[in-house]
């Protein structure tokens, strides 16, 4: 469907060395200027981020060092994205939690103060999560063919309980091998599988405090168990040391354990932060 456009449209996205506003950088942006009048412009640029880009990163996106070492750096096209981009609208996947902000941190790196309040900001998926609701009513029809309060009273936790069941059957029964023919789309009956699938993140404790990272060897390459799956270690995912690994946190600087258990982090956090301090203490 043609966009009913009063003013040019730029749907992008952007890729950046990470998630950290402060910190990370744009290491390529590619848009679509879309004209009321249904004429097209693409671009697909690469930018320098003047610093080297994560291992992780290189391997998710396929951009390595080299790749933009030529590059010019944000600041050096900045000047040249604002005229392209002043007295547009945006459009993006997720854009108006991150790339939005992200674009909007480099602008004004670069001196230049790109009023993002005068545009209208789409987010794509912001309209898919509410045009298809993702809660338990919503999955019971999916899953189950049936309306929810055709068959339960909703918001009480028995009848929620008996729903949710049906539905983890319903998803078992609609993509079991047999009947799905895309192996993305494939789950079997397995609970080892299902707990691995329903991962969101990648916390130790449930307020993620502490995360699990990829052990990497000196050369930067993943390091693997007797499965050949990555070895994991506990990271600080906030203050001082954030990125450093707990052991090591703990071996360099004992006070900081005592501090945590001291503060104002969760019951969960404390108590993973003392296993983790008696499996070292047990190991030495």
């Amino acid at each position: 469907m043609r966009l009913n456009l009063t003013k040019p449209l730029i749907v992008f996205d952007l890729e950046t060395t990470g998630l950290d506003l402060v910190k990370d950088k744009i290491i390529q942006i590619s848009y679509i200027k879309v004209y009321p009048d249904g004429k097209e412009e693409r671009r697909n640029l690469f930018i320098n981020p003047e610093r080297s880009i994560p291992a992780e990163v290189s391997q998710l996106t396929g951009i390595s060092d080299d790749d933009v070492k030529d590059a010019p750096t944000f600041k050096e096209m900045a000047s040249d994205l604002e005229t392209q981009f002043k007295g547009c609208d945006f459009a993006g996947f997720n854009s108006n939690h991150f790339d939005i902000p992200m674009l909007a941190e480099e602008f004004l790196r670069a001196g230049i103060d790109f009023d993002f309040s005068k545009c209208r900001l789409i987010d794509v998926q912001t309209i898919y999560h509410k045009m298809e609701r993702r809660n338990l009513a919503a999955a019971y029809k999916f899953y189950c063919g049936r309306k929810m309060e055709d068959d339960f009273t909703a918001h009480k936790a028995d009848q929620d309980t008996e729903a949710t069941y049906r539905v983890l059957q319903g998803e078992l029964d609609m993509y079991a091998p047999g009947k799905q023919e895309e192996p993305e789309r494939q789950l079997n009956n397995d609970m080892d599988e299902l707990a691995e699938f329903s991962k969101i993140n990648n916390n130790v404790d449930f307020a993620g405090r502490i995360i699990w990272k990829e052990m990497k060897d000196k050369d930067g390459k993943t390091l693997l168990d007797a499965d050949g799956k990555p070895r994991m270690y506990e990271v600080f995912n906030f203050g001082k040391y954030k990125g450093w690994g707990v052991a090591e946190v703990l071996h360099r600087d004992p006070g900081y354990y005592s501090w945590m258990l001291s503060s104002d982090f969760t019951f969960n956090t404390k108590q993973i932060l003392t296993r983790i301090r008696l499996r070292e203490f047990n190991n030495r």
